[in-house]
């Protein structure tokens, strides 16, 4: 019996998240090239989201991911998003500038999608196979 078949037997997990854990469990992680081709043949884009991207962590990221116990993972992207947001602003600060809005509205679109497309897989190492790390884009293609 697979790790995936044992947590789909306890009835934890809606149907969504039971799909992504056997897609990730048949095809490996993102940067898996089984993975890619894998993807490429999910039938329409909404079964390409299902697997690929997590609405409700686009949205709400930050918050999500604590509710899901990913609290390593996403301490280190907050760290991250401090980290750049810093540097922007000492950056534009030495040149006498305000820094532009679109690009602040530029980074908080990025850092939402990059917690939309890291949740599944982190979920699902965390869920699946026990295991919790500080890299939050790991398994990921970049």
């Amino acid at each position: 019996m697979s790790t995936t078949e044992q947590v789909q037997g306890t009835g934890k997990y809606s149907a969504k998240w039971q799909e992504r854990f056997n897609f990730f469990d048949t095809y490996g992680a993102p940067n898996d090239p089984r993975h890619k081709e894998a993807f490429k043949a999910l039938p329409g884009f909404k079964k390409k989201i299902l697997i690929n991207a997590n609405v409700i962590a686009f949205f709400f990221g930050p918050i999500y991911l604590f509710v899901l116990g990913l609290w390593k993972k996403n301490l280190a992207m907050i760290g991250i998003m401090i980290g750049l947001s810093i540097a922007v602003s000492v950056i534009f600060g030495l040149m006498g500038m305000e820094s532009p809005r679109a690009l602040d509205s530029g980074m908080s679109a990025a850092f939402s999608v990059m917690y939309a497309i890291m949740t599944n897989y982190a979920y699902y190492l965390k869920e699946v196979k026990g295991e919790q790390s500080w890299n939050p884009f790991e398994g990921m293609r970049f």
